[in-house]
Formats: structure tokens, C-alpha cells, sequence
């Protein structure tokens, strides 16, 4: 079975101008940029993949070039598969499996807002469907319901079930989970994966990876190494820039206004998001300044090109 720990990039979905079609020569180059940083593995399709405005056929060629691409980098592929129908779900599953993935994240059922035996029903036909394993996603803030730790515990314990995101921005829900049951945790919030740790969780599925990928490995090492000192030293390094950058807007707008400056993605948004508002890119210009990293004008017009400007600081 999979061991799950460690740094997980959530990926963004680069878009041509104005969010026409998926860019796959960005999104390779994207996914270079993160093995050399060091992570353990990439997330297509997720939540900062604007995975719900994807076509089925875009969301297959994505989850395909990511998984073509990180292949030869050693790195592990989590695809996106979730949805707030059961069926759905199993079907996107089974094509995660077909594809190549590693393993499906799978989201708490949205909008129809479950029961917690509903979803302990939904989660257990997911990973009675095909010997993927899977990672659940407990993201209250945008499913409407969190799945409570009396629910994972009981999912524990089907073989294909090896890990959860956990986005609920508590320190309870984290504690209770560990305290009952061996589940892999990973953090949902880059500003909480230390607190996290604290706690049980192993790694974190990160947004802000996407600019510097290699710091947020780093401090995912001091996790496993037990090196408070050094961890410490790295949150406190990242904290403004974790914080601050998704304080602004919606995920992943601000992330994307963020590669755009780094000249690392077109900054394009597929509707109901929008860009950024203009007097917030200089807030934003000021984090990355504030973390050290770099700014660019422009984006890079070839492999070659991104892969010299690639390289944050």
C-alpha cells in the first residue's frame, strides 16, 4: 500500500489566455518545477485546479499529462475524483485508476450537505469500487459538511482508505482523528501544517508549494526528522506569505495572480472566478518580495525559459 507523507502540491490548471483551453505544455514545465524543489508528489484536479470548470474530457487530459509528466521525476500523482454524486465519484475514481494515478482525493459530498452515515456510505463506495488507494478531503468550508472523526475512524478501516486532507482549520478535528485511528494526516493549511504536526499529521497538501516548492518540502523534512528548531524557523519564514496570499481572495486567485508576476503562469481564470482586483496585485507583489522571491515580467515562451525562471529564491 502507498505511503502518503510529506510535501503534496494541490496544482493549478494553467489556462491559455482568457481560460480558453488547458495549457499541457505549461502544466508539464509546472510539474518539473516541482520535483526539483523536492516534493513527494502533485494533486491535479483539486480544488485549486478549478476542477469544477473542467470538462471531463480536460479533466482526463490533465490528470494524463500530470501523471506522463511526473512519472520520469519520481514524483506521486493524488487525482482530483471527487464529486457530490456517489456515481460520479466512482466513475472519476475508476478513471483515476485507469489513468495512472496513485491515488484519488476524494471530497466531502457538496451542496447536498449528507448525513455522516451518508457520507460513510459514499466514502465506502468509492474504495469498494477499485483498489486505488484513496484520500479523503475534509474541506467543510467548501463542502457545507465536515466528515467528523467518529466517520473517519469508522472508513479507517477499509484497506483502501490510507490517508485524509485535512482542511477544516481545526486542531481538534486533527487531534480526534489521530487519537482514534492510524489514518495518514496530511494538512490542508499551509499555515497550519506545523500546528499540524503537533498533532499527528505527517505532511501537507499545499497551495503555496506552487511558488516554493522547495521550502515547503524542507519544512515537511523538519516534520520528520522531529526538528522543532528548524520547523519553527521555516513556518515562521513562510507564515507571511501562507497566510497572507489567500486572505486576499478565493483560492487559487491570488495564487495565480502570483505565478503570473513570477512569469510562471498566464494568471487566466475560468468563470465564476475572476482576477484578482487590480490594487491587490501590488499586496500581492509585496509578499513574495517579503519571502524572497522573485518577480518577473512576462511568461516564459518555451521549456527552456521557464525552466531558468522557474527557480524561486
Amino acid at each position: 500500500m502507498i505511503s502518503l507523507s510529506g510535501a503534496y502540491t494541490a496544482l493549478v490548471t494553467p489556462f491559455s489566455a482568457g481560460g480558453v483551453e488547458v495549457d499541457h505544455e505549461r502544466l508539464r514545465i509546472n510539474v518539473r518545477i516541482q520535483a526539483e524543489g523536492g516534493v513527494r508528489g502533485v494533486v491535479p484536479c483539486g480544488t485549486t485546479g478549478e476542477a469544477p470548470t473542467l470538462t471531463e474530457s480536460e479533466h482526463t487530459r490533465v490528470i494524463e499529462t500530470t501523471v506522463d509528466a511526473a512519472r520520469g521525476l519520481g514524483l506521486q500523482v493524488i487525482a482530483g475524483a471527487g464529486s457530490n454524486s456517489t456515481a460520479h465519484a466512482i466513475h472519476l475514481h475508476r478513471l483515476a485508476t485507469t489513468l495512472g494515478a496513485d491515488a484519488s482525493l476524494q471530497v466531502t459530498p457538496y451542496y447536498n450537505k449528507p448525513s455522516a452515515e451518508g457520507i460513510y456510505r459514499h466514502f465506502m463506495a468509492v474504495a469498494d469500487s477499485s483498489d486505488l488507494p484513496v484520500m479523503l478531503y475534509n474541506i467543510p468550508g467548501r463542502s457545507g459538511v465536515a466528515i467528523t472523526p467518529e466517520t473517519v475512524e469508522r472508513l479507517s478501516r477499509h484497506p483502501n482508505i490510507v490517508a485524509i486532507k485535512e482542511a477544516t482549520g481545526s486542531m481538534d478535528s486533527a487531534s480526534d482523528i489521530h487519537r482514534r485511528c492510524g489514518i495518514t494526516i496530511l494538512s490542508g493549511d499551509d499555515s497550519l501544517t506545523a500546528s499540524f504536526a503537533a498533532v499527528g499529521a505527517v505532511g501537507v497538501v499545499s497551495v503555496v508549494s506552487n511558488i516554493v516548492p522547495d521550502r515547503v518540502a524542507q519544512l515537511c523534512r523538519e516534520i520528520a526528522t522531529g526538528d522543532l528548531a528548524a520547523l519553527r524557523r521555516s513556518h515562521e519564514a513562510l507564515f507571511p506569505l501562507s497566510r497572507g496570499l489567500l486572505s486576499l481572495d478565493v483560492n487559487p486567485v491570488p495564487l495565480k495572480c502570483a505565478l503570473e508576476l513570477l512569469g510562471r503562469d498566464s494568471g487566466a481564470l475560468r468563470l465564476p472566478l475572476c482576477p484578482i482586483a487590480a490594487s491587490l496585485r501590488g499586496t500581492i507583489a509585496a509578499l513574495l518580495e517579503t519571502a524572497k522571491v522573485s518577480c518577473t515580467a512576462g511568461i516564459p515562451e518555451s521549456a527552456e525559459t521557464a525552466s531558468a525562471t522557474g527557480r524561486v529564491r
